[in-house]
């Protein structure tokens, strides 16, 4: 299945559909999605990444002066995609545009993402605060296309 955004005024992710609908929920409760930009070869550099979806854009945060955030500052066409089963199936990837934005993310998100991530914080020993202390760089992804299966 695929869906573009150009394609009409839906949403890239349409959960009026079986597939898209299935697409959300997993958005909405998977902990890590694979972010992969183009480095300066040209070689694509997929890393996992936490992140938050919401209105129809991911949340992503990452240390200062990592390649990811010089990758996308050179080239911001990203694609980002789920796990699939050991098998194969359940396959998700959306492709988009990413920024690093100076706007801090507001309030509310800081908090959904702090209580997404609570135990992943514990595990690796940080604070909410600390965490954004270290990881202060936001980037923004706006999806444009879906396809899987």
């Amino acid at each position: 299945m695929t869906s573009t955004a150009s394609d009409r005024s839906t949403p890239v992710v349409d959960t009026e559909t079986e597939f898209g609908a299935k697409v959300a929920e997993r958005l909405s409760g998977e902990s890590v999605l694979w972010l992969t930009t183009v480095g300066p070869t040209g070689t694509p550099q997929p890393n996992p990444v936490w992140f938050q979806w919401r209105d129809g854009e991911f949340l992503i945060f990452s240390k200062p002066g990592q390649s990811k955030v010089r990758n996308i500052q050179r080239n911001p066409r990203v694609a980002l995609n789920l796990n699939s089963t050991e098998h194969g199936g359940d396959v998700v990837v959306l492709t988009g545009t990413a920024r690093v934005v100076e706007q801090r993310p507001s309030a509310a998100e800081i908090a959904s993402f702090t209580t997404k991530y609570a135990e992943g914080l514990r595990s690796i020993n940080l604070t909410d605060e600390q965490f954004y202390a270290e990881y202060s760089v936001v980037v923004r992804v706006t999806p444009d296309r879906l396809r899987g299966f």
